[in-house]
């Protein structure tokens, strides 16, 4: 008996130790294949970090309004900022009175009519002579403010007719102290009366020998051809005047910035799709940019149209993937 207990014992010794080891190298297994599918998910993630490219065709280039451009130098141009006014020029306009004191008889003309020069405005009957007399255009131009009415007595200088020529007028810009020393004559100057309206281009005629002491600027003119009226004195217009342009080694337009994953990119076309590609700017202005790092030149880019590659990109990561 004694015996039988004593095996018994030895059995129950080495099926535990058999257990322990069988249990050590489960876990061993387990703990492996966990680094395994760790290192397996890493490698993944690692592949899509460096695999964020979009395949296009041309006609979906095209409907997407994308357009590809090659990097190289241009000349970035520097500018100031000036806001204005548009002005009549007072050698077109005419102030016309009734020669005579008498009554209006006719008025042939109302405000905001086109005139020719020696054209009749209006017919006043004289108080002295009781003869009729014309008061005619002195120029051709619109009348912008008339003070007679058929019947009325006309005997002082408020009754008067005003016109002007407006086919030209000026456009008064307003030069600060700081920018007086690059506002000179004869620069390029873009002028515009907001967004979404055209914008007209001429230099500078003239700057004011003097500082206005109330607003402390100086007014800069430029005379703009106004053939369709569009520039009407009184309008508020801002102006960008060109005083120099800085050659660069990658000139790209805005439009081709992205912010990408907090990052400003530019996406470059590769053989794979196209791609985000980092990019550090410089000097800018309001349309362009100097690239300093991250764009070769000869290298093709997304100049216009990027945020819809940006959006394709974000949606597959998102696993949406590309729907074309």
């Amino acid at each position: 008996m004694k015996k039988l207990r004593s095996l018994l014992l030895l059995f129950a010794i080495g099926f535990g130790f058999l257990v322990v080891q069988c249990t050590s190298e489960n876990e061993k297994t387990a703990v492996e294949n966990i680094d395994a599918d760790h290192e397996e998910h890493e490698e993944h993630e690692e592949k899509e970090e460096h695999n964020e490219t979009i395949q296009l065709s041309a006609k979906e280039q095209q409907e997407f309004g994308i357009e590809v451009s090659v990097a190289g130098p241009g000349e970035l141009e520097r500018h100031v900022d000036l806001t204005g006014e548009i002005d009549i020029d007072p050698d077109r306009l005419a102030h016309i009175f009734p020669r005579f004191p008498g009554i209006v008889k006719q008025v042939n003309k109302n405000i905001g009519d086109p005139v020719k020069k020696g054209e009749v405005l209006a017919i006043i009957e004289s108080n002295e002579s009781l003869s009729p007399y014309s008061i005619t255009s002195l120029i051709d131009g619109t009348v912008l403010d008339m003070h007679l009415t058929p019947g009325e007595v006309v005997s002082d200088a408020d009754h008067k007719i005003t016109i002007a020529d407006l086919s030209y007028v000026w456009a008064n810009l307003n030069v600060y102290q700081k920018d007086i020393p690059f506002v000179k004559v004869g620069r390029k100057v873009v002028i515009s009366a907001g967004t979404g309206t055209k914008t007209a281009t001429g230099t500078i005629s003239y700057i004011s020998p003097v500082v206005d002491e109330r607003t402390r600027t100086a007014t800069a003119r430029v005379v703009l051809p106004n053939p369709d009226g569009r520039w009407k004195p009184g309008l508020f217009i801002g102006a960008r005047v060109i005083i120099g342009k800085d050659p660069v080694a990658i000139l790209a337009p805005k439009t081709a910035l992205q912010t990408y994953e907090n990052q400003t990119v530019v996406f470059v076309k590769e053989e794979e799709g196209f791609r985000p590609q980092p990019v550090h700017i410089g000097r800018s202005n309001t349309k362009a940019v100097e690239i300093v790092d991250g764009l070769e030149q000869g290298q093709p880019y997304v100049s216009k149209g990027g945020f819809t590659i940006k959006a394709e990109l974000q949606k597959e990561s998102f696993g949406g993937g590309h729907g074309h």
